[in-house]
């Protein structure tokens, strides 16, 4: 009689990062991300054809990335931290999960990159949507084009650091959802953060504030952009190195 030895391979981490991808298309994330930057297109379309005159390219850009970064970003970060972790709250798979032979950390570090990627996403789609949307509304009344060059890299450029400073925000987004089996404490903590950020704007202390970093990037002050682009980055790595490690140790989310 011969005996078979069986290989087998080790925990791989794409392995889970890819089976949270699948059910992510499974999930309503893949529609908020899409309708989202659509609907400050949509926003920008119908102010520049109000405004009724030529209007610098300049200007809507600006308003579109002020949009995402003020209000859609915060309340998005919210929504999608609930949908990433009701798909194992909603059925109850944390026990099963959490029995499986690989590191328990590999679950919640695909969820964070998934949580990250749809932003990124979000983000790359609304430059495309938005300068599409200002050449829609020259192609349709001309007299009402805008004026100037587009200045697409700094275009870009705003929005990328609109996306690093929002990695802190999306990380206690999603720490708290999925630390917590209802979707309530998340969602008030996301209204609350946006409330308070839409109302204290122009607050010295609300560069420390994880839904006005997004925002501050858009500050006249240079130093102020630059602080809460560190604060929001490296705050954020460090957020999900210690959402890694403490929801790995603890049991199952209540």
């Amino acid at each position: 009689m011969t005996t078979r030895t069986v290989a087998f391979a080790p925990p791989c981490f794409s392995t889970a990062l890819a089976v949270e991808a699948y059910k992510l298309r499974r999930s309503l994330a893949l529609l908020l991300a899409a309708v989202a930057p659509l609907l400050i297109a949509v926003f920008v379309f119908f102010n520049l054809l109000r405004i009724g005159k030529p209007v610098p390219w300049t200007m809507p850009l600006q308003s579109s990335a002020a949009i995402w970064a003020f209000f859609m970003l915060p309340m998005c970060a919210t929504a999608l931290a609930a949908l990433l972790a009701q798909t194992e709250h909603g059925p109850r798979a944390w026990d099963h999960l959490r029995a499986l032979p690989r590191p328990r950390w590999h679950f919640y570090a695909a969820k964070a990159a998934c949580a990250l990627g749809v932003v990124a996403g979000m983000s790359v789609l609304l430059a495309v949507l938005a300068p599409l949307a200002v050449l829609l509304v020259g192609a349709l009344k001309p007299a009402v084009a805008a004026t100037g060059a587009p200045d697409l890299p700094a275009f870009l450029l705003l929005l990328g650091r609109i996306f690093l400073a929002a990695w802190l925000l999306v990380a206690v987004q999603l720490w708290l959802a999925l630390r917590y089996a209802s979707f309530v404490p998340a969602l008030a903590l996301g209204i609350a953060g946006t409330f308070f950020s839409v109302v204290a704007t122009s607050a010295k202390a609300g560069v420390v504030m994880p839904w006005q970093m997004p925002v501050n990037q858009l500050a006249s002050n240079p130093a102020r952009a630059d602080l809460a682009l560190a604060l929001g980055f490296v705050g954020g790595l460090v957020c999900f190195a210690l959402m890694l490690w403490r929801m790995s140790q603890q049991e199952t989310p209540r």
